[in-house]
């Protein structure tokens, strides 16, 4: 399902106001077409966590692929005006966004790998304004698919097997963010999800139950299950708490009984109140003793994986999971952090300066160069990831330093097995990637998530993965760091090769 199948306008706008001052700005001074090179990654893993899922490159795609300024787009930008009510662009500018045609080169980080912070997950080459205008764009749906995705990875790794939907939609950050969260959801582990919308768009399994409201408007709760279990003889899932939990499995349990004779089949139970470990070892004594051994018994209620391991922990025979509101708008951190830096820019005579961007803290000084991921790993799982620069030669002798802390270094093996991350997606503007499906990307995850040591994957203080930089580059970034604040400047960081 493409983008432009869920927005029928165009999406040329979907971006901040300073990307196109920038871009005008650029065309101004000439600087339009000077080759440039962005990198878009983050610098901490989400929820104090120890890996992250990349997810959201389809997306990605679509909007690129269709990224062309339409004439209501030139109209509104020909409207605005600045603060001395003067046209905010001039017309010639507007032309050139009217014939302007994507170029750029772009390497992406496939969804559904496992990345680290201060990796490139989309590495964009080309003309500086194309380049600088979809900086905010890429960030908001990698950003967000990604950090969703990650939430469901640790939800379902808490779930240990057992079923995990996603229900969230009536939580979610609108349609936008509902639709979005339910794929990155299913990339990240969700085995079905309530929101229909995205069953058709993207083809993920659909689950849902019944509301309190349904049991509300009959007389009695078992001539509620009664009437919802002729309706769904094979699929049906009785909500038991509206009135009294136990109560509420005695009478589905009866209704069960009752209707067994036209074939029903008791599928399920859901619990979405109370003390959820001994309601569900309760309703399971009260299903096993009545024959209903298969019968699932299903939680929600506000659940996510530290939730999830408390309640498996207590000894809780829950086997599946809907987890919600906590999944689909990552709760407990709100927004990934990604940022989308300039790392070089070309010279008329070929040659490329390296930029920086300076910061009072470490971690938010971006690393200069055209920069590649390569993942070293043998036949039990991933070992480190180098961050280098494709433009300079590799010394024979590999080490990986952590770019917060140069102490930590890891030394990998000459001959080592290893792949580069970053795949080539466009050049110069056309598709050379055909993104995998729906379940192919899911499945990807899975694997990848198994390649992990299970101390990357703990909740709590989870072990740190080796993910760094390349030892020249990390001198290189230091030197350039040093020489630059020498200067006292933090302006215009660069250093030409």
């Amino acid at each position: 399902m493409k983008l432009k199948d869920i927005y029928a306008t165009s999406l040329s706008l979907l971006t901040d106001l300073y990307q196109l001052t920038m871009a005008y700005g650029y065309w101004k001074q000439g600087m339009a077409e000077q080759e440039a090179v962005f990198h878009l990654y983050f610098r901490k893993n989400p929820f104090k966590g120890g890996y992250t899922v990349a997810a959201g490159l389809a997306y990605a795609i679509d909007y690129l692929e269709q990224l062309r300024f339409q004439e209501e787009d030139l109209v509104y930008l020909a409207s605005l005006k600045g603060s001395q009510q003067q046209p905010l662009f001039e017309p010639a500018f507007l032309d050139y966004l009217r014939e302007m045609r994507f170029t750029c080169d772009v390497d992406a980080i496939p969804e559904g790998t496992v990345v680290f912070p201060n990796e490139p997950l989309v590495r964009v080459r080309g003309p500086l304004l194309q380049a600088q205008l979809i900086e905010t764009p890429l960030l908001t749906i990698i950003n967000f698919q990604t950090l969703i995705a990650t939430k469901a990875a640790r939800v379902a790794d808490a779930a240990k097997g057992h079923k995990v939907s996603e229900f969230g939609m009536r939580r979610a950050q609108g349609i936008d963010g509902a639709l979005a969260a339910s794929r990155a959801a299913y990339i990240g582990g969700a085995a079905t999800t309530s929101n229909v919308l995205a069953g058709k768009l993207f083809g993920i399994p659909l689950s849902g139950t019944h509301a309190h409201s349904w049991v509300q408007a009959f007389t009695t709760e078992q001539e509620a299950f009664r009437a919802y279990g002729e309706a769904f003889p094979f699929d049906s899932v009785f909500l038991v708490d509206t009135y009294n939990t136990l109560e509420g499995v005695k009478n589905a349990i009866a209704t069960a009984n009752e209707l067994k004779q036209q074939g029903f089949k008791f599928n399920a139970i859901r619990l979405d109140s109370g003390d959820l470990t001994y309601l569900s070892v309760e309703a399971r004594k009260l299903l096993d003793e009545a024959g209903y051994t298969d019968t699932n018994i299903v939680a929600s209620n506000d659940l996510d994986e530290h939730i999830i391991t408390s309640l498996r922990q207590e000894g809780s025979k829950v086997n599946i999971w809907g987890v919600g509101t906590q999944m689909v708008t990552a709760c407990d951190q709100p927004a990934l952090g990604g940022v989308y830096k300039l790392a070089a820019l070309q010279q008329k005579n070929g040659d490329w300066t390296y930029k920086i961007k300076l910061s009072e803290q470490l971690a938010k000084t971006s690393t200069p160069g055209i920069l590649q991921v390569r993942r070293f790993y043998t036949e039990s799982g991933y070992l480190a990831d180098m961050i280098f620069n494709e433009a300079e030669t590799l010394p024979e002798r590999i080490v990986i330093v952590d770019p917060v802390d140069s102490t930590r270094r890891k030394t990998i093996a000459a001959g080592s097995a290893s792949k580069d991350l970053l795949e080539p997606v466009f050049v110069k503007g056309k598709l050379q990637y055909t993104p995998p499906t729906l379940p192919e990307i899911k499945a990807k995850a899975q694997q990848e998530l198994s390649s992990l040591h299970e101390s990357i994957r703990r909740y709590l203080n989870p072990h740190s993965y080796p993910a760094g930089l390349e030892e020249s580059l990390h001198h290189f970034k230091i030197d350039l760091v040093l020489k630059l604040k020498e200067k006292g400047n933090s302006e215009n960081g660069e250093e030409l090769l």
